[in-house]
């Protein structure tokens, strides 16, 4: 029992500590997604050179995108004229990091790696696409889009907004913070505070085992702070913190084989080795650094999370009830309450209704990347996606399966075909 209230003790704690950076960042992450047109991302990645590859990783540091959201958006600007190198670079800077998570890096493990982590991204993403210039030669077969095509479909209303910000991002990224809080808490509990400086003693060692358990692994950016909080704060070294937070969000096996099958081996290799080198090289780089630098024990109490006293402690529980709030208005309006393909009418449309499955769509992102890829196809009136049952319900007149299943599978998902 006491291992209970221990635990519910810890996970309300770095909920407390997230939840007042998180919401913040949940609105920086709507305004950017409202006021920062796609067309600029296509019109500054669109040469293979280094200049584009910088414009890449420094657009996709601030982006609130993980691995599973990032994937469909960086494929869609390459197949709508970004470069290969600049495409690898964003691909590689924006899952790292993002508004939202250097907001939340901050408030659980202090300024100097909340500073350190974009700094990274943005070096790793720039190399990535540097190398890939060099050793990858870009076909040129992009679609060059047309300015009708670039216009912007966002609509640019508060409303919209808000929505974004705290029911669309909030859906894709809420399961994993979930996840990420419940494990944060439970290695809390169970791993005895001096494990690491125990059991792991050389620093380089630390490093190589948390990155063979990150790679394959799918955590999110945001998600994976409160547990590289709470294993730094059982000895785990600050390097070996940093490569946990590099390549945990920027690779996993799925996005690994997506990235292989649309952009290529060559390029996936680039992605891979710069990810995997860059953590070791600054992970080794700040184990050198001052350690006072990275005590987060002077502001965080082992069990009440305090940073420092900045957030009143009214504001943090007001701020994880919205939160939780807001998370089960996410699911509502996931399971319960979204525009499922149902309510397209198809009382006198038996010829021009049909529904097919696409897997891999794990996000909103995802959804709105089917819907108006699909949408744009002269055969397509509408297209509605469900992220929970993989299903894709399109409308017109002599539909053309062969163009529907192209265009999905051009955006690394898997076409399987017409529900039956």
């Amino acid at each position: 029992m006491n291992y209970l209230s221990q635990y519910f003790s810890e996970l309300i704690g770095l909920t407390n500590e997230m939840a007042p950076y998180l919401l913040f960042g949940f609105l920086f992450a709507g305004i950017l997604k409202v006021y920062f047109p796609k067309r600029l991302l296509i019109k500054y990645m669109g040469q293979s050179n280094a200049l584009a590859s910088l414009n890449a990783s420094i657009l996709g540091v601030p982006m609130p995108l993980c691995s599973c959201g990032v994937l469909p958006t960086g494929i869609s600007l390459y197949r709508n004229g970004a470069s290969r190198g600049s495409t690898n670079s964003f691909l590689i800077s924006t899952p790292q990091t993002g508004v939202d998570s250097i907001l939340v890096t901050y408030s659980m493990l202090g300024l100097p790696f909340a500073v350190i982590r974009p700094v990274v991204a943005l070096v790793t993403g720039f190399l990535g696409g540097v190398f890939t210039n060099l050793f990858v030669r870009d076909s040129g077969k992009n679609h060059v889009p047309t300015s009708a095509e670039l216009e912007e479909e966002t609509p640019r209303t508060l409303l919209y907004m808000l929505r974004y910000a705290f029911v669309d991002f909030l859906q894709d990224i809420s399961k994993w913070l979930i996840i990420g809080l419940l494990l944060a808490a439970l290695i809390a509990v169970i791993l005895p505070d001096d494990f690491f400086t125990e059991y792991v003693t050389n620093d380089f060692a630390g490093m190589l085992i948390i990155l063979l358990a990150s790679i394959p692994l799918y955590v999110c950016a945001t998600a994976s702070v409160p547990i590289a909080a709470v294993l730094l704060m059982k000895g785990l070294s600050p390097g070996a913190i940093l490569v946990f937070l590099m390549a945990g969000p920027a690779t996993n096996a799925a996005s690994i084989t997506v990235l292989g099958k649309t952009l290529g081996r060559k390029t996936t290799m680039i992605y891979l080795i710069t990810i995997i080198t860059g953590a070791l090289i600054f992970g080794s780089f700040i184990n050198v650094l001052p350690p006072s630098w990275f005590d987060i024990m002077s502001h965080h109490g082992h069990h009440n999370h305090e940073h420092g006293g900045l957030i009143p402690y009214w504001l943090q529980i007001g701020s994880s009830i919205i939160l939780v709030l807001l998370v089960i208005n996410g699911y509502l309006q996931k399971y319960f309450f979204k525009k499922s393909i149902n309510t397209m009418n198809t009382n006198d449309l038996t010829n021009n209704f049909i529904t097919v499955k696409v897997s891999g769509m794990t996000c909103n992102h995802c959804k709105n990347n089917v819907e108006t890829s699909l949408k744009k196809l002269n055969i397509v009136d509408d297209a509605v996606a469900d992220i929970v049952t993989n299903l894709v319900a399109l409308k017109g007149e002599n539909i053309d399966l062969e163009k529907v299943k192209a265009t999905v599978e051009e955006l690394g998902y898997n076409y399987e075909g017409v529900l039956k």
